[in-house]
């Protein structure tokens, strides 16, 4: 028998298909998201239920990179089915989509990638049951997955409720987008100052924020710089948790699991 997951892919969502399960029978399918060049992929909870209106987790990966990321390095199916029946999580569903046409693509998650995630959340809701408010949406990343999910967050409290940066950093590269950007642009695009600028309305919003870092990975993922973000946050007076890992195998793993149970505890 075909499971529920299976005919919400035949008749909701064509175009995507069953690449993979968690072992409780969570269902990882892959497509083309709109605006996208290349596939990512959606995690449904184990027993899916096409009538439960799910919390939405947006991760956005690090660059160069793929969304592959999220099912190879930090084993989201995994994780997420045995928490989700554990209880320790609330059933979720995870959007993992790609940035840039291929591997290579060396930018941000701004311009064109920006604008192709708001589609797809757009689409996602239009398509999946989905509490379709902010305060049921997360956007997290890894490394500059970190840095847009809070260039593109503290931009958008009206979406996305939730705001997570796992070793990520916190001011806009010369790269990508950003390659030919105007010393204005950059300012409109740097978390730390809009942090400043954006406070009354995320506090408004309620968004929180999580910030969490391991070992650095190249001169400018330093952990350092996610404490002095947290701090910035705190000194705004915005509810920002920070976690800080040790320099070991699996910190990948490690930050997304500390994520989601600070956002979606069961």
């Amino acid at each position: 028998m075909a499971t529920i997951a299976a005919l919400v892919t035949a008749a909701l969502l064509p175009g995507f298909t069953a690449v993979g399960h968690g072992p409780e029978g969570g269902q990882v399918l892959s497509g083309v998201f709109p605006g996208g060049q290349r596939p990512g992929y959606l995690y449904l909870p184990p027993r899916f239920d096409p009538a439960v209106r799910y919390p939405v987790v947006y991760l956005l990966h690090g660059i160069r990179g793929s969304p592959e990321e999220y099912l190879d390095g930090t084993d989201l199916a995994g994780f997420a089915d045995k928490a989700i029946t554990d209880g320790r999580l609330q059933p979720f569903i995870a959007v993992m989509p790609a940035a840039g046409p291929d591997r290579d693509y060396n930018g941000e998650w701004a311009g064109p990638w920006e604008q192709a995630l708001l589609w797809t959340v757009d689409w996602t809701d239009a398509n999946l049951p989905t509490i379709a408010s902010a305060r049921g949406r997360v956007l997290a990343g890894l490394s500059a997955g970190g840095f847009g999910a809070m260039d593109i967050g503290l931009r958008r409290p009206s979406v996305f409720g939730r705001i997570e940066a796992w070793s990520g950093y916190f001011q806009p590269l010369r790269d990508g987008p950003f390659k030919q950007a105007s010393n204005q642009l950059l300012a409109a695009n740097d978390p730390t100052r809009l942090a400043v600028s954006e406070a009354s309305v995320l506090e408004r919003k309620h968004t929180r924020f999580f910030i969490s870092s391991g070992p650095a990975h190249s001169h400018w993922f330093r952990p350092s710089a996610s404490v002095d973000f947290a701090r910035e946050l705190h000194s705004l007076g915005l509810p920002a948790e920070l976690r800080l890992f040790p320099d070991r195998k699996g910190e990948w793993r490690e930050q997304l699991d500390a994520g989601l149970a600070w956002a979606l505890p069961g």
